[in-house]
Formats: structure tokens, C-alpha cells, sequence
């Protein structure tokens, strides 16, 4: 698929029975001539054969000698399958990539990139798509042998696929990142130990859902996948995957980075603090705490400086961003102003309801968790309010303040070191983006028992292995594209872009039996793309 300059011909082939026609690109490399073989024409006469070839030599071949029967994506495909074979992805599924089960997971990682949607759907893709011909699967695709089967097998081999993906982009010392997410579930999952209600990140009372955890590399390489039970809590999970890492992925020593509250003080006790270091934030409250101690002071909150601390051996690094400052303090006004508006309504109603005025206050106070800016006085239907001025202004002064903290020594890394590697977790909000909404779409998940489910997030995570690996290599367009609303290329873009390159399947009227296969000609901006993709 590499760009050359093309010189198609027919050759034609007498040595056996029946005389067949490969069609070929002829290309010079250097001082070499290369033939590339497009097509294989069987079926045809000696005579019919003569006839296509003195059509490609200069004649012109009418529309109506030949027919397109059938045009289905090529491209995208292609480049995935290539580019798993070159960063041997293939092999790291299993040592024998060549077996069926094996060819039908790489089928399902790239299908998950590109189509999404259900796995019967895409056993289904072949009438559009050459994505399984491609991954070497040349029989009908049958949805419980070549996706629920080779799920099966692929779930078996997950734990030591991902001990190749970390010995391959970890490495002793190095900074691991972590976090987690919820995945909210519809229908039923009585056969699911996983399925539990629990704090939902994506705002849905009312729904069962799944806890993922994700291991990444500095650079945002995702390295192993978990599914947890729904009702998990962040910090229950910190010092077992840190066992995980040192245990199974033979990482002695590691700086862990993980979101803010992730290691509690009982979790930070327990950890062997000569092997492993923490990355990771205070949360809100610990900070007021600490500001209240006077441990820190609100003066050394800065917005282009880092203020170091020394609390108890950790490294407290003072930070300010005021884009999150003037956003904490419109979102507390504007939800200030809507608990005012129910409030007033509330005191001013002389209707008699099925509750007294206080438990209706009560129940808007909590609705906006505006508890502490409130103070109430009297009780019963004779009740008022005033606001907590001074709590405001408390509140308002450490707006867009964190602090980021660390037990790594200074000669190991600096203060701004310290919070450029906790801002790195962004590309594991990155990964958790692409895997559940705007690329790979995890939701809705179809299967019902746990390995399914479990095998089924697996491959989402090997699938946006892909997508990093597809990023990296086309870093040098993205570098040359504009930026903003000038900004020409997406990761979408390239992806339809190259779905555009397809295989035709022709026939010939002049001899019914004669089929042949024709991939469209990449244009120069497909020949780029697939230059940086496939080596």
C-alpha cells in the first residue's frame, strides 16, 4: 500500500492446464524493478484473456464488458491488521498467531475500532466489510465460533497478554498510572456476580453497573484492565494493584500515580515505602484541614509558581489554576441561587403539604449540597434561613487551589516534575473517554456472565492499545495540522478516510465465470496515512 509510481499489466500463465491471469503493478525501487501481484484472473479462455490484456496495453475497455458486483471497506482494516502484525500484538495473544481463535480476536480488537457495536453484528460485516478475509478468517463467520469461542480462549490468556504488555512498555522505577471508572448497565444481569449498584460516575440512579480499573504507562500506553463489582470503592483497590504490579508484572520498584483520595492514610501506612513511592492529591477537605492547622497558607497558592511544603516526610506541592477557580465559584453561585429560589418559595407557601416546611428545606439543602453556606433558624412551619457569609468567602479563597503530594526525594524529581507526572492521569481519563463513549463504545455490553463481560472490556482495552500505537505513528500529521477550529484532522477523520480505500470484486459478461478482485488506487492523502501506519 506504499506509495509508487504504477505500471499495471496482464500476465498471462500457460504452464498448467488452464491458463490464468495474474494482474500486477510493476514498480521501480531504486535501481530495482518490483512486481506486486493485484489480481488473480481464473476461468477465462486463452483467447478472453488476450483480450483483457490488449484492453489494460492501451485499449479501451468499455463499462459494459465488466461489472462491479460488490464494493466493501479495505482500507482501515488493512492498516489495523498490519499494524498489529508489526508491533506484535499477534504474538503477544499467543505464540501461534496463525491458529483460528487468534486470527478471530484480532478480528474482534480491530472490529471494536472500527464498527463497535454488538459481536453478532460484526460477524455479519463480511457483506461490507473485508475485515475477516483480512485477519485470515476465509470461512463463514459464525458468531458462537469465531466470537463467543474465541472470546473464551482470549479471557484465558488475558493475565499473560498483559504480563507481555507490561515487561514490553514497563519497567523497574518507572511511574505507573492508575485509576478507575463505573460503567452503567441496562436489562438484567441475574447471572452476574459483577452487576451492583454503587457511586456512579455517569449520573444514572437507578442502574446496576461495573467498576473498570486501568493500568497505563506514563506516555498513556494502557497496560491491563480489570472489572470489579459495582458497588467497589476506589481505595479498597490501590494496595492490591500494587501487589499486582510488583507480584505478577515483576516491578519491584514503582512510583505510583492515582486520583485524588485513591491512597488513604490506612492504605499509605501499608505500603513498603522503599519500593514504592506515590503520586497522587489531596482531597478538598484534607486541604482545608491542613489551611486551618496552618500547615499551608492560602498566600502560597500561586498560578504560575509551585510552592513545596514538608508535611510528615511527604512533599506537599501548592498549586492554583484559575480556569478551575472561576468555575468552582460560578457552579457555587449558581447553585446557591437555585437553593435561595426553592427556599424562598418554600418559607413563602401558605399551603398545607403532606410535609412540614423544615423536612422540605432539609430535602433542597441536600439536593444541592449547599448544606454548610446555610444556617437555619427555628423549626417546624415557622423556620428561616440566612447564608454563611464567612463560610462563602472560606470557601471561595482556596477556589482552584490543590496540592499535589509525593514521598519521592528531590533528587529523584523536582516539585514540577511532581505535578506535570500526577497531570499525566489526564490520558487515563483519555483512554476511559475513548473506551466508553467516543470511540470504542463498551456500552451497551450484551453479554451476561461475568467472563464475557470481563473478556468483552479486555478487548475495548486492547483495542484502544491499537488506537495509542495508531496515534503515535501519525503524530507527524497531527503535528502539521492546525489547531482549534483550524484543526483538519481527528483520529474519526483519518478512520472514515481510510474506509474509503475498497476492494471490488469485477466480473466479466464476455466470460460469466471469470471473477477478480481490484482494490481501489489510495489517493495521495491515503498513500500518507498508510505510509505512517504501515511500515
Amino acid at each position: 500500500m506504499a506509495s509508487k509510481s504504477s505500471s499495471y499489466h496482464l500476465e498471462i500463465q500457460t504452464h498448467r492446464t488452464n491458463p490464468y491471469g495474474l494482474l500486477r503493478n510493476s514498480y521501480r525501487v531504486g535501481d530495482k524493478v518490483r512486481h506486486e501481484t493485484i489480481a488473480r484472473l481464473n476461468g477465462l479462455t486463452i483467447e478472453q484473456l488476450r483480450m483483457i490484456q490488449a484492453s489494460i496495453q492501451g485499449k479501451a475497455m468499455l463499462k459494459e464488458e465488466f461489472i462491479v458486483t460488490s464494493s466493501r471497506e479495505y482500507g482501515a482494516s488493512y492498516a489495523c491488521y498490519s499494524l498489529i502484525k508489526d508491533i506484535g500484538l499477534d504474538k503477544a495473544i499467543y505464540s501461534r498467531p496463525s491458529e483460528e481463535w487468534v486470527r478471530s480476536s484480532i478480528a474482534m480488537i480491530i472490529g471494536r475500532l472500527i464498527y463497535a457495536g454488538s459481536k453478532l453484528s460484526l460477524s455479519n460485516c463480511s457483506s461490507f466489510s473485508a475485515l475477516w478475509e483480512i485477519c485470515g478468517v476465509m470461512d463463514e463467520v459464525d458468531v458462537n465460533t469465531h466470537c463467543y469461542a474465541a472470546m473464551d480462549r482470549l479471557y484465558e490468556r488475558q493475565e499473560a497478554i498483559q504480563k507481555k504488555l507490561a515487561s514490553k512498555h514497563l519497567g523497574d522505577g518507572i511511574c505507573v498510572l492508575y485509576d478507575i471508572t463505573s460503567c452503567y448497565l441496562e436489562g438484567e444481569y441475574r447471572e452476574s456476580e459483577l452487576a451492583a449498584f454503587g457511586y456512579s460516575r455517569d449520573k444514572k440512579k437507578g442502574h446496576k453497573q461495573i467498576v473498570i480499573s486501568l493500568l497505563c504507562s506514563k506516555e498513556g500506553c494502557p497496560i491491563a484492565v480489570e472489572v470489579l463489582k459495582g458497588s467497589t470503592k476506589d481505595e479498597t483497590t490501590v494496595l492490591a494493584k500494587i501487589e499486582e504490579l510488583q507480584e505478577k508484572y515483576g516491578l519491584k520498584r514503582i512510583v505510583f500515580v492515582g486520583d485524588r483520595g485513591m491512597v488513604t492514610q490506612t492504605n499509605y501506612k501499608e505500603l513498603n515505602h522503599d519500593k514504592v513511592k506515590v503520586i497522587s492529591a489531596l482531597t478538598h477537605k484534607k486541604v482545608r484541614q491542613l489551611i486551618e492547622e496552618k500547615v499551608i497558607q492560602l498566600s502560597l497558592f500561586d498560578e504560575e509558581n509551585i510552592a513545596e511544603v514538608l508535611d510528615n516526610n511527604l512533599r506537599l506541592c501548592l498549586c492554583k489554576n484559575p480556569l478551575v477557580a472561576q468555575k468552582e465559584t460560578l457552579v457555587r453561585q449558581a447553585l446557591l441561587e437555585k437553593t435561595q429560589e426553592e427556599l424562598d418559595w418554600i418559607i413563602a407557601c401558605k399551603r398545607k403539604t403532606k410535609y412540614s416546611k423544615e423536612v422540605r428545606i432539609g430535602k433542597v439543602i441536600n439536593k444541592y449540597k449547599m448544606g454548610k453556606f446555610i444556617i437555619l433558624k427555628g423549626t417546624g412551619d415557622d423556620i428561616s434561613y440566612t447564608l454563611n457569609k464567612e463560610m462563602i468567602t472560606r470557601e471561595a479563597a482556596i477556589d482552584g487551589c490543590y496540592v499535589i503530594y509525593s514521598d519521592i526525594s528531590k533528587d529523584d524529581m523536582s516539585a514540577r516534575e511532581i505535578v506535570d507526572t500526577y497531570k499525566s492521569l489526564m490520558k487515563v481519563e483519555q483512554a476511559f473517554r475513548s473506551i466508553k463513549t467516543t470511540r470504542l463504545e463498551i456500552r451497551p455490553i450484551f453479554h451476561k456472565t461475568d467472563d464475557r463481560i470481563k473478556c468483552h472490556a479486555f478487548i475495548c482495552m486492547l483495542a484502544y492499545y491499537l488506537m495509542w500505537h495508531m496515534k503515535q505513528r501519525l503524530k507527524p500529521l497531527f503535528e502539521t495540522d492546525g489547531t482549534g477550529a483550524m484543526r483538519k484532522y481527528t483520529f474519526d477523520y483519518i478512520m472514515e478516510t481510510l474506509k474509503s480505500v475498497r476492494i471490488q470484486e469485477v466480473e466479466f459478461p464476455i466470460a460469466p465465470d471469470a471473477k477478480t478482485s481490484i482494490i481501489t488506487k489510495p489517493t495521495e492523502k491515503q498513500k500518507y496515512i498508510l505510509d505512517l501506519l504501515v511500515s
